[in-house]
């Protein structure tokens, strides 16, 4: 149990780090000198940083918005959560600086950078929230705004503060191309944080019915491992009495699958569906 936690805690540690700092390099290499304000706070404080001149850095500005947020949403992340918001808070601000002053800035085509800023910052935070960790900002603001406004849910407060952070930075840099480019990477970093959630623990369901459930239940047990959960069922036309099949299986497995079933029963009817999340024996552990 204990080798178990000190692993959990090890891997915890190098998502943060990773996650940290893929999206403080989509800030800093290509958001930042492109003036383009990616949502949450990250975009509010480069639009600030804009404002002041550059005396406040991109980083300082991310530190100094966070930390009220953290103080006051404290009570609804829980000890555990909290501690990896604030890590990632900490090491967000840090990184974005350290990454302004080493790495090389792009700014030859803006698209390119809306684009390759949202895959950068997807990736890391899809990396933080795999792991249960938070970059704070405006997701801590949407559980915030949620007492206020119960009936509208966060992803849509969440919407709402990101779309309200573009319209500040197009103020600030007096150029309508700010939204676009903004909204660009925006859009960009929300499939790459679905696609990274939905591959941790991405798999098909098939659904099979059938009048040779037990064989293909035993086949199935013998050659990929995978657990069966069968079903009585009834033809609805023919009154003849069938099994339904429920087999989850991942991605890879799809094929052999198939070829158990259609080798057993080729008069089988089919049809299969995504599950997103799978928790339990064979995939991801009950927590």
């Amino acid at each position: 149990m204990k080798k178990e936690r000190v692993k959990r805690c090890l891997v915890d540690l190098g998502a943060i780090v990773a996650g940290s700092a893929l999206v403080a390099a989509g800030i800093s290499v290509f958001a930042v000198p492109n003036d383009i304000a990616p949502g949450g706070v990250s975009g509010l404080s480069t639009a600030l940083a804009y404002l002041c001149g550059g005396k406040v850095s991109v980083g300082l500005w991310s530190f100094l918005l966070n930390v009220p947020l953290v103080i006051l949403t404290w009570r609804m992340l829980g000890f555990r959560p909290l501690m990896a918001t604030v890590a990632v808070t900490v090491l967000l601000s840090v990184l974005i600086d350290l990454f302004d002053a080493v790495l090389p800035q792009y700014t030859n085509n803006v698209l390119l950078a809306a684009c390759f800023s949202g895959a950068l910052s997807g990736a890391g935070m899809g990396l933080l929230f795999a792991r249960g960790a938070s970059t704070g900002g405006t997701d801590l603001l949407s559980l915030l705004l949620h007492r206020a406004f119960p009936h509208l849910s966060v992803s849509t407060l969440l919407l709402f503060v990101d779309a309200a952070v573009v319209v500040f930075a197009v103020i600030v840099f007096r150029n309508i191309e700010v939204a676009l480019y903004s909204f660009v990477t925006i859009f960009v970093t929300t499939k790459v944080i679905d696609g990274i959630m939905q591959g941790v623990d991405y798999a098909k369901v098939i659904y099979v019915v059938t009048e040779r459930g037990e064989e293909i239940n035993r086949r199935l047990a013998a050659e990929i491992d995978r657990g069966v959960t069968l079903l009585p069922a009834r033809g609805g036309y023919t009154g003849r009495e069938k099994q339904m099949l429920m087999v989850i299986t991942r991605r890879r497995e799809v094929a052999a699958t198939l070829g158990i079933i259609k080798s057993i029963d080729k008069e089988a009817f089919l049809f299969i569906t995504n599950a997103t999340e799978v928790h339990g024996q064979g995939f991801k552990p009950i927590e």
